[in-house]
């Protein structure tokens, strides 16, 4: 059920790269599934939104920010702590590195295992890995909500909720109706839920849902250029995370173990989403956090190689 292959060792194939135009100075940076970056350009500067993961791997998002504009790259937000995002940052020089006081908490706390376990993953999305010098940290943490002005370009930054990770932080363009979501929503690709709060997720999601955005950056998948086609991403994000919550509380009461629950959840699952982009990978990791949640772990565990692998192994048994 699972491949023999760990996680995504066995994903070598380059990807094409996109750069859409959402709107005025706003842009998406995606690649077939591959982690996306979201750009937002202003009078007086440019904020990155997710760097990719490793200064390398940066540059040809910048490539490309330098096809429309030749502005100083000012800010990054982090929608979230997770390697693959952030470790590229260094590349950007930008002077203002933004995160939630939740996502700070989290590097603090588990930044240099999820560097480890991340990398161990999915080794072709950190090219260049030695162009990493350090963790990535913010230079402003705030909490609830901030907004940036980038020069005729207002973009509100706030936290509404757990979800993806504790500190899940989302940009906004009001004027137009354009959101940045980081990985709280995906689109044609499996959300990974290994430090995720399932209980709470799909209740944040409604309330980007409340917002009717018109176009969207999901963290994965294409971006988004109508508020059906963002509608359609946060609904079916939600309907994934439903069932699998639904599935491992269903197993913890039954008394079953967890390997019984990971087959439950591929039983009923895999119709409905086997075809998403990171399905085999995500799905061990995302059942053992599901299942963690379900016994009563508010607090997801710290995910490290060699958990990885004691996980996949139960998968693949």
């Amino acid at each position: 059920m699972t491949p023999k292959t760990f996680a995504s060792t066995g994903d070598l194939g380059e990807k094409t790269i996109t750069f859409a135009e959402l709107g005025r100075g706003a842009y998406a940076f995606t690649a077939e599934g591959d982690p996306n970056t979201g750009v937002i350009v202003g009078d007086t500067g440019v904020m990155v939104i997710d760097t990719q993961a490793t200064p390398l791997m940066a540059q040809k998002v910048i490539a490309e920010i330098r096809k429309v504009t030749d502005k100083p790259i000012t800010h990054i937000l982090m929608t979230h702590y997770h390697a693959v995002r952030v470790l590229g940052a260094a590349a950007y020089e930008a002077h203002t590195v933004i995160a939630s006081k939740r996502t700070h908490e989290m590097i603090v706390e588990r930044g240099q295992q999820d560097w480890e376990s991340e990398f161990g993953r999915f080794p072709r999305l950190f090219q260049g890995h030695e162009t990493i010098k350090s963790l990535t940290w913010p230079t402003v943490v705030f909490d609830g909500k901030i907004t940036v002005d980038l020069g005729n370009q207002r973009v509100e930054i706030w936290n509404p909720g757990r979800g993806h990770t504790q500190g899940d932080t989302i940009a906004w363009l009001p004027d137009q109706k354009i959101l940045y979501a980081g990985d709280l929503v995906e689109y044609g690709a499996t959300p990974y839920t290994g430090d995720a709060h399932l209980r709470d997720w799909p209740h944040t999601l409604q309330a980007l849902r409340d917002l009717k955005p018109a176009k969207l950056v999901p963290g994965r998948g294409d971006a988004l250029h109508s508020p059906e086609q963002c509608d359609e991403a946060m609904a079916g994000t939600q309907a994934f995370l439903t069932d699998l919550f639904e599935t491992a509380q269903q197993g913890v009461k039954e008394g079953k173990d967890l390997q019984q629950i990971y087959r439950m959840a591929r039983e009923k699952m895999d119709p409905k989403y086997g075809h998403w982009v990171i399905y085999d990978h995500c799905m061990p990791f995302d059942v053992a956090r599901a299942v963690d949640e379900a016994q009563g772990l508010d607090r997801p565990n710290i995910w490290t190689a060699e958990r990885d692998k004691e996980i996949w192994a139960m998968a693949e048994a």
